[in-house]
C-alpha cells in the first residue's frame, strides 16, 4: 500500500476509505487477495472501527467482499461492472467535453496544457501511478471548468471497476495512447469543435475494449470468469 499523509479535516473513516480505494485501483491490493482488517488498521495507524467502516462502504460498490467467519477479499475484476462504469463515464464526459468547448477560457486551456506536459514526463519515465493520477486530474479539470465538481465526485466514487482496468492498462500496454488522446481533446476544445471533442472522448474511453483481450490473457488470475 502507498500510504500518504492524512489530509486536513479528513476523518479517520474517510482517510481509510481513500487509501484503501487508491490501493485497490493501483492494484497494490490485488484482485482476489485477502486483506486483514487488523493489518490495515496497523498500517494506517488507525483503530479498527474506521477501517471496518471503509471496507463496508467499498463492499457496497462490489469491489470488496466480506464473508463473516471467513475473511475479507478484494473482488476479482468483473467485466460486466467495468462496462457499466464505462457507460456512466461515457454519458457524462461526452456532455462535459462539449460544454468545455463552449466555456473554457485561455487560462483553463493553459492549466490543461500544464497537466499534459507532466503526463508526457511521466509517460517517458515509466511512472504509471503518477500518470494515472494526472489522468484523473485531467478529467476532473474538465468538470471543474464546467462547474460540475459534485457530479465529478459522484462519478468518481462509482467507477472503481473501470479505474482498475485503466491502471492495469498503464502497466501492461506498451503503446499507450492516453496522453495523445488528451492532447487531441484539448485541441478540439481550443477550436470549440464540440463534435470532434465528443468523438475523441468516445474513442478515449473505449480503448479498454481494445486492450481487454490482452489484459485478460496476461492477468487471468485477476478476472472473474462466468
Amino acid at each position: 500500500m502507498n500510504i500518504t499523509n492524512r489530509q486536513i479535516k479528513e476523518s479517520a473513516r474517510d482517510y481509510a476509505l481513500r487509501i484503501i480505494r487508491e490501493s485497490i485501483i493501483s492494484l497494490n491490493l490485488s484482485p482476489g487477495s485477502m486483506v486483514s482488517e487488523n493489518e490495515l488498521s496497523i498500517n494506517l495507524g488507525l483503530s479498527r472501527t474506521p477501517v471496518r467502516e471503509a471496507l463496508i462502504e467499498l463492499s457496497k460498490s462490489k469491489v470488496v467482499e466480506v464473508y463473516p467467519q471467513k475473511g475479507i477479499y478484494i473482488s476479482l475484476i468483473d467485466t460486466a461492472l467495468v462496462k457499466e462504469d464505462r457507460f456512466l463515464r461515457l454519458v457524462l464526459e461526452k456532455a462535459i467535453v462539449k460544454m468545455a468547448c463552449q466555456i473554457a477560457s485561455e487560462e483553463d486551456l493553459l492549466s490543461l496544457e500544464a497537466n499534459l506536459n507532466l503526463q508526457d514526463f511521466y509517460l517517458q519515465n515509466s511512472a504509471p501511478n503518477e500518470l494515472l493520477k494526472l489522468d484523473d486530474e485531467f478529467h476532473k479539470m474538465l468538470f471543474l471548468i464546467c462547474k460540475k465538481s459534485r457530479i465529478y465526485a459522484l462519478m468518481n466514487g462509482m467507477t472503481i471497476h473501470f479505474d482498475r482496468v485503466r491502471s492495469l492498462s498503464l502497466v501492461t500496454i506498451k503503446d499507450i495512447k492516453i496522453v495523445h488522446d488528451h492532447r487531441e481533446i484539448v485541441d478540439a476544445i481550443r477550436r470549440k469543435d464540440q463534435e470532434a471533442a465528443e468523438a475523441i472522448m468516445t474513442k478515449h474511453l473505449s480503448r479498454y475494449k481494445v486492450d481487454d483481450e490482452l489484459l485478460r490473457a496476461e492477468y487471468s488470475q485477476y478476472y472473474k470468469f462466468e
